[in-house]
This record gives C-alpha cells, structure tokens and sequence, in this order.
C-alpha cells in the first residue's frame, strides 16, 4: 500500500537529537507514513538509534560515503515511494497535525509543494515561538518563485520564506528529474525549491505551526565562507541556463547575484584585511566599491548575518 508521505532525514553525527526527530515523524496523526533516514558516514551512534525503531516504520540506509546533505537528501529520494516527500532536519521535529493540514491545503488547490509556519524552539531556555505572524502568512496564501528569490538576497532585510520547510508533491519531483544539487553545502535547499518553482510548481502556504526548528545552546554555527559563495553563484548560473524566468523572477534573480558577487568580495576583503594584506585588501574594494558599505557593521556582525541568510543559527549536524 503506498503510504501519503515519505519523511526523508538525512542525519550526520545526530546521535543527540535523532530519536526525537523520529518519535515526533512517527506521531503524525490521520496520515499514513514512512521514515527514510540516511546516515551520512557519521562516526557516532546515528545508525544505532535510528535502527532501535521497528524497520516497518523506519528504513535506515547508510551511505558508504560522505555525500553531504544534498546526496544524502537525494539518496532518500530514490527510495521513497510515498505520494509525498516530507524533509526533516535531524535537529528538528514536527507538530502531530502538520502534514494532515499541509497536505489538505495543497490538494485542495491542486499544488504540488506547500509551506507552513515555523516554531523556533531554544531548548536550554525552554522557549518556543512563531517565526512569523500568522496574519503575515495569511496575506500570502501562495508562495511564487519571484517572492522565493527576492527572499533569499543577501544584505537585504527581507520576509524571508528560506527558512520554510516544504513537503512536495513525489510525482512531480520524478516528472521534472528534480534532485538536489550535491556540489553544495549550504544553500541546497534553495536551488531545489527555486527549481520546483520554476518547472510550474505551485507552492501553498499553511499558516499554522507545524515545524519546530531548535536551536541548541552552544552549537558550532556554520560559518560562510568564500567557496560556499562560489559554489551559489556557480548553482545559480546553471539555474539560469536551465530556466526561462518571468519579468519579476529575473529581476529578483538580478538582485540576487549581484548580492552574492558583494557577499564574496566583501568575505575577500574580510580575509586581506585579517591577514594585513592592506594592497590585495585595496583591489578588492576597488573591484567592487560595494563591499565597502557593509563594513560599516562589525565585521563579525556582518558575518554571522550573512550565514544565518542560509541556515540560522544550524549546528552543522545534518551538513556531513
């Protein structure tokens, strides 16, 4: 019997919080599921406590090889067979109801992704809270590509629908060929989605709760660096050649890229600056001026800003 939604969990050293992602997938209510975990090399007890659960609820598959969460993430799409495909980071869980009302939404106007509110939870301060307002989401029932782009700029302040967690439409994925990009580490969730969006996928947005994002005390952020920005730029421009985008998409798209070319000279100037290379330091800033202004903020300010534009505030347990 084929089951509603494939949960795909794509764990690096999680031994921490694997069990808990499980248990809460596990207590989805009036949807039928299965629970791919795939273990990407981790040299902790990840594959010992995902294979405590009953292998008719939980397949583990464990990778022979470091793929990095875009291969880890593909490898659970080629075993899943649900008529749905939920991603949950190892670090987070879900509400008991959410892909019962997210799944509703979207059959209800024939879309084949759909969003939903998030839950920030800070669990040594046992604080929890809506990432956004739910009157915000309301006004936006559905999620186009040139307000997914045009969230995802850096330096902007922006309402940024990046940190949704999606559930997509499994047959669609197979129609399109959509897999993640597995030459990046961050930012691989964004070019699968952009690129869901621009092959015609609708996107709904659910503006109740539904996915608990924690944040641990004292986690190891992961730190942007100048390859990172590379690699985007890079994934984009294949993006580009790939698509035909609409007026307001393109010009969300042009915004983008010029925010990644200052987000990699500015990482550039950081790194002349730290090293007393005051000549190289020069030529960058006279190559693009722009990355000038954003020293007005303390540089490590600026950083962390920068990384938190792709994973807020993640420790790197699912990043392999």
């Amino acid at each position: 019997m084929q089951r509603d939604v494939s949960f795909i969990i794509a764990a690096y050293n999680a031994e921490a919080s694997i069990g808990r992602a499980i248990e809460s997938a596990l207590a989805q209510r009036d949807v039928s599921i299965e629970i791919i975990v795939v273990d990407d090399r981790s040299g902790d007890r990840t594959v010992e406590i995902a294979r405590a659960f009953p292998p008719e609820q939980v397949k583990v598959i464990a990778l022979d090889q470091n793929r990095g969460p875009g291969g880890a993430r593909n490898a659970g799409l080629e075993a899943a067979r649900g008529r749905w495909v939920a991603v949950l980071d190892s670090d987070d869980t879900v509400h008991p109801e959410r892909l019962q009302r997210m799944i509703a939404r979207a059959e209800g106007r024939q879309a084949q992704v759909a969003v939903d509110n998030l839950e920030v939870v800070r669990d040594a301060a046992g604080i929890r809270e809506a990432m956004f307002e739910t009157k915000q989401l309301e006004a936006h029932p559905e999620l186009t590509l040139a307000d997914f782009i045009a969230a995802n700029i850096m330096f902007e302040a922006t309402f940024s629908f990046g940190y949704m967690k999606p559930i997509f439409e499994r047959r669609f994925l197979e129609q399109h060929g959509l897999r993640y990009d597995e030459g990046l580490r961050i930012g691989e969730d964004y070019i699968f989605l952009a690129s869901t969006l621009a092959k015609g996928g609708r996107c709904v947005i659910e503006p109740s709760v539904g996915y608990a994002y924690h944040i641990r005390e004292g986690s190891i952020s992961r730190v942007l660096e100048l390859h990172h920005v590379e690699a985007m730029l890079k994934a984009d421009a294949v993006f580009l050649e790939q698509h035909i985008l609409d007026p307001r998409s393109a010009a969300a798209q042009t915004r983008r890229t010029r925010s990644l070319r200052q987000a990699a000279s500015f990482l550039k100037l950081v790194h002349h600056l730290k090293a007393r290379a005051p000549v190289h330091a020069v030529v960058t800033a006279l190559r693009d001026p722009a990355a000038l202004r954003h020293l007005g903020m303390p540089i490590a300010a600026r950083l962390r800003r920068l990384a938190t534009t792709f994973q807020p505030g993640r420790a790197p347990s699912e990043a392999g």
